[in-house]
């Protein structure tokens, strides 16, 4: 794949104009954005310029991070607290994904999306209200492990560092999901699937693939 340099703007720029020219493919009245990367590539963070200039072009925007939507700590650290295995397939509850963002969005749906379901620390619900995202608006969700699961995406960027980034951007205590992401690399292939790329390897200098993804 081709990637060309780009500033972090222009980026922002590009991608909120693309997203603002999409339509959904199942005919919702509601758009829904995949930021996908590992938390070292702060998937976050374009995210929240991705809302700002949405915004900025009149779209109302939810911007839900999946950290948000973990499992209680019984099932996903049911074995142990550094199991790569278990990151990749049991940390984040996608059922309550579906049921409470996704199908809210849904053609005919409300509206009303969850904006975070567990809170990790005090490993209890977070009991947050519902917010209505009106018909036009865009659901931005950012977050790991984001592709390969048949959510209904109407478009999505992956954040890619390669596997020296990766290690090097992962604090110590985090590097036990490093495998976790070598697998999602190997059998997701976020590459592939993403209709945007982008490299992030260095932080300041990223590269995408274009406009046309």
């Amino acid at each position: 794949m081709r990637l060309e340099a780009i500033t972090w703007e222009r980026l922002t720029e590009a991608l909120a104009g693309r997203i603002a020219a999409t339509t959904a493919k199942d005919g919702s009245p509601w758009l829904r954005v995949a930021v996908d990367g590992a938390p070292a590539a702060s998937p976050e963070v374009l995210a929240g310029r991705l809302a700002e200039a949405l915004r900025l072009r009149g779209r109302p925007v939810h911007k839900a991070g999946t950290h948000g939507f973990l499992r209680p700590a019984s099932l996903r650290l049911e074995y142990g607290r550094e199991d790569p295995d278990a990151y990749h397939d049991e940390w984040f509850d996608r059922q309550a994904l579906w049921r409470e963002v996704f199908q809210p969005l849904d053609p005919g749906g409300t509206g009303r999306v969850l904006p975070d379901l567990w809170d990790p620390v005090a490993d209890r619900a977070t009991r947050s209200a519902y917010v209505e995202l009106p018909p036009g608006g865009v659901l931005l969700l950012h977050g790991p492990l984001l592709l390969g699961h048949w959510f209904p995406f109407d478009l999505s960027v992956h954040l890619k560092l390669s596997p020296a980034a990766l290690a090097r951007r992962t604090p110590e205590g985090e590097r036990w999901t490093l495998p976790a992401f070598a697998r999602y690399d190997a059998e997701t292939r976020p590459e592939e699937a993403a209709d945007v790329v982008v490299r992030a390897d260095d932080p300041l200098r990223p590269a995408w693939s274009g406009p046309a993804g």
